[in-house]
């Protein structure tokens, strides 16, 4: 058998596309809980919504016909799908043994190391766009910029060689390879070619708001649809418009906005509820998770330890999972309402959000899908001077739908 059809036919059965995407799905909690459509083929899709219901009330006669408010549907869309493609390359010497075929036994333990480091990779980009939005960390000191030497404020989130693009407000956006990366002090460094020297990135400051972004983001229109830009106000933070329409001529696109710059690790729980208390009465909606950081969980746990006469785990509720993210429900004594707490991996400080999620729905192309040559194959052949190589590309195409904003909820500016 040929060495290019056994890497096909084990790639075909030890790595089939409803692997990569249930392992995506089961890693990030966001996807693991959304109501997923996967059989968008592109195209426009509708997202028709009631601008206003029927309201007409009139005590002791009839409202004159002339005078009745009717319901106003409105028409909003999501125009298209957005992508993220992965690539994983195998070089032929890993492969193979003294025959010149792939042996099976080191492409099960080559692909099963890689596959699963690309997957992590891969979910962390995806979970952080879809809660957070497009940016996946800031930085927080630049003053060694100039040799190339930044702090950022989610050292986790970048690797030796990664490739990212580096932005702020008066700057011009560029791309650099990480070629440091220090979990102590939290620096990295950056240089203009993958393994070269340090870049000079004095341009960029904290003052100007520099941030990081994936290899390929240059706009909003880069982005999966973030929790943060679909709930929060443009006063706020979060986008003007949702499914073409303007959030603000509507209270169905308009989620609750509460303000958090006084929460403290101290009062956290207490504003959580109260804030859970105005989302439900404002909303209507069934909002019955919360969804933090782990900074954030860490504090209200504290809390419950503190307060314990005001607040009560549920006892046997506290569930640690292996993909990063930690459940608990606690219980208000005084008014007997009882809270899902989530503390996400991927989650920033600055936000909390109440998440209905009978009113989300991730709509995509299969999930997960591994390119595939019109000949059947699903990787390229590379060759040069030190070898061959087969590399992996694969794609998730999609975009995350919050139907009825107005059921969800979010705290915003949270600082401590």
């Amino acid at each position: 058998m040929a060495t290019t059809r056994l890497f096909q036919d084990m790639l075909n059965e030890y790595l089939p596309n409803s692997l990569l995407s249930d392992r995506l799905v089961k890693m990030d909690y966001i996807l693991n809980r959304v109501n997923k459509d996967n059989n968008w083929k592109q195209g426009t899709i509708i997202v028709p919504f009631k601008g206003t219901k029927a309201s007409s009330l009139k005590f002791g006669g009839l409202t004159a016909a002339d005078d009745i408010s009717s319901m106003k549907p409105v028409r909003g869309e999501i125009s298209s799908y957005k992508e993220v493609w992965g690539s994983m390359i195998f070089y032929h010497t890993d492969l193979m043994q003294h025959d010149g075929k792939i042996k099976e036994s080191t492409f099960i333990r080559v692909l099963g190391d890689t596959v699963e480091d690309f997957t992590q990779h891969f979910k962390e980009a995806v979970s952080i766009q879809l809660g957070c939005g497009p940016h996946f960390a800031a930085v927080s000191d630049a003053t060694d910029a100039a040799t190339g030497i930044m702090i950022v404020d989610r050292i986790e989130r970048f690797c030796i060689d990664q490739k990212v693009s580096l932005d702020d407000d008066n700057t011009a956006l560029a791309s650099y390879y990480i070629t440091g990366v220090n979990l102590n002090t939290s620096a990295i460094t950056l240089s203009a070619t993958r393994g070269g020297g340090a870049a000079n990135v004095s341009a960029y400051s904290v003052a100007q708001n520099a941030v990081f972004y994936q290899d390929g983001i240059t706009g909003v229109s880069d982005n999966f649809t973030s929790l943060k830009s679909a709930l929060l106000s443009l006063a706020n933070g979060g986008s003007t418009n949702l499914y073409g329409q303007a959030k603000t001529a509507y209270p169905y696109l308009q989620a609750i906005n509460i303000d958090g710059s006084t929460i403290s690790a101290s009062n956290i729980i207490e504003n959580i509820f109260n804030a859970w208390v105005e989302v439900r009465r404002k909303g209507r909606g069934t909002a019955d998770e919360v969804l933090m950081s782990w900074q954030h969980l860490g504090s209200v746990l504290k809390a419950v330890e503190v307060q314990k006469g005001s607040y009560k785990v549920r006892e046997g509720s506290m569930k640690a999972t292996e993909f990063g993210w930690t459940t608990i429900e606690i219980l208000n004594i005084g008014t007997g309402s009882m809270i899902k707490f989530i503390g996400i991996q991927e989650f920033d400080d600055d936000i909390i959000v109440f998440a209905d999620w009978s009113k989300a729905t991730f709509r995509s192309n299969g999930m997960i899908q591994k390119r595939t040559a019109p000949d059947g194959k699903q990787y390229y052949e590379t060759r040069t001077t030190s070898g061959y190589a087969y590399i992996l590309d694969m794609a998730l195409f999609g975009e995350l739908e919050i139907r009825n904003p107005s059921c969800w909820g979010i705290i915003h500016t949270i600082s401590y």
